[in-house]
């Protein structure tokens, strides 16, 4: 008896351990499979997110949803839409689906999680079209809001690729010893104490009176990092460079005050340094109160005075402003329209480096329908997010499941030692990190 108990205790062990072998191999073949499907679809969705693309087909299917959606009194998403639009949106998401980055980017989702299920399950699946996949509805509540926006006719920016130079400072206005602190603060080889060291100078070379010293150390204290960020003492900071009449404080501290941070908010502030900034050459801060009155979030709605701003940058060669004025030409919103001045508001954003203007320029026969253009690619671009959100991840460990195959070669080496088919033990419970085991 006593025998028949150490076998029955070693051949529990021995069961366990190659329960956990089998768990622990494949967990670690899944982790692999994570980490390089992670690193193909963040490269896809980048290359998603930055694509100009031309899908006609989608562009009317879009300009049709936007009239259905104004039958639509109650909520606009995908699960309060009757049934026929519905089924349009769900056209649009599998049209988008035919776009070959699309496909590319899905079909790599759809054979991770193909790989991680036959780990598991042993089963195989067919690939669903885009807009029956549950992890992707995010998309279709994506393309209505698209289309709302273009039966609303809101204007859209495309400005996520705009390099900011509002906050630029010329090295030679700076001097010498806060050029040097700088410099050390950034300098991510250097141990943390002396970068430490360097903040604390800076600190004091902005109690004495250093208009960029204070201007840096008030976007440390915005953006954090070194520092903790600190609203209030950000906006201490920068008011100080501001009122010395430095442009890029004044710019900065325009956005603080209009920043959703609940201790910096001040819509008066913020619109009052803006237009300081603007009168002092800022064409970024010009262009910012473009948007603010095209799009009303801070203060009323004003398409004239938008234009105005707009206008003053866009003499300037700014080439999102000529951008945003030639599509402001192109509807009549603010400024009479004129396609001849839009033309030229296009053709001087793409001399200076606007990534879309040679696009908008190329398709004049759409210029009937401005709301349409880049449609697809804002799309695209909103695709791009979700995928990257869904992308897999290293999960929590799963509940163990050994395949029968595998159970049976398992239960023949356990009589092999000395079990009985039968010989079943009273049910143990036993947790290994995070993994918990019933009934070995």
């Amino acid at each position: 008896m006593v025998t028949r108990n150490i076998k029955s205790a070693l051949t529990n062990q021995i069961f366990k351990q190659e329960m956990l072998h089998t768990y622990e191999q494949k967990s670690q073949s899944r982790d692999e499979l994570v980490r390089e499907a992670r690193r193909a679809i963040r490269q896809l969705t980048q290359e998603m997110a930055q694509s100009i693309c031309t899908a006609p087909e989608i562009e009317q299917k879009m300009a049709q949803l936007a009239e259905q959606l104004e039958t639509v009194k109650g909520k606009k998403s995908y699960g309060y839409l009757p049934r026929p639009m519905k089924r349009q949106v769900d056209e649009i998401v599998d049209q988008l689906e035919q776009i070959p980055i699309v496909n590319e980017c899905y079909q790599k989702w759809w054979e991770l999680q193909c790989q991680v299920n036959e780990f598991y399950s042993g089963k195989k699946q067919q690939r669903p079209p885009l807009s029956k996949q549950k992890e992707f509805r995010a998309i279709r509540n994506a393309v209505i809001r698209e289309a709302e926006n273009i039966r609303l006719g809101k204007i859209t920016f495309e400005d996520e690729k705009m390099e900011e130079r509002g906050e630029w400072v010329d090295n030679w206005e700076v001097s010498y010893e806060c050029l040097r602190l700088r410099a050390r603060i950034e300098d991510n080889k250097l141990p943390l104490d002396q970068r430490d060291e360097a903040v604390e100078d800076l600190e004091r070379l902005a109690e004495y009176g250093d208009v960029h010293a204070q201007y840096f150390l008030g976007l440390l204290y915005r953006d954090g990092g070194l520092l903790l960020p600190d609203a209030e003492q950000a906006a201490h900071w920068l008011e100080l460079a501001a009122k010395r009449n430095l442009p890029a404080a004044q710019y900065a501290l325009g956005k603080l005050y209009l920043s959703d941070d609940p201790e910096g908010h001040d819509v008066d502030d913020g619109l009052r340094w803006l237009e300081q900034a603007a009168r002092n050459g800022n064409t970024d801060a010009a262009y910012r109160l473009g948007k603010e009155y095209l799009t009303g979030k801070a203060v009323q709605k004003d398409a004239v005075k938008a234009a105005e701003y707009l206008r003053y940058a866009a003499d300037q060669n700014h080439p999102w402003a000529n951008y945003l004025l030639g599509k402001l030409y192109l509807t009549g919103n603010g400024v009479p329209k004129d396609e001849e001045a839009a033309w030229n508001c296009f053709r001087m954003a793409h001399t200076y480096g606007h990534p879309y203007a040679q696009y908008v320029l190329e398709r004049q026969e759409q210029w009937h329908q401005p709301q349409l253009l880049l449609t697809v690619s804002r799309l695209l671009y909103h695709m791009s997010n979700i995928f990257r959100d869904n992308a897999p991840t290293a999960s929590a460990q799963p509940r163990l499941h050994i395949d029968r195959k595998r159970m049976q070669e398992l239960q023949e080496m356990r009589i092999a030692l000395g079990h009985q088919p039968d010989d079943h033990e009273e049910e143990q419970t036993q947790t290994w990190g995070g993994m918990t085991m019933k009934g070995w």
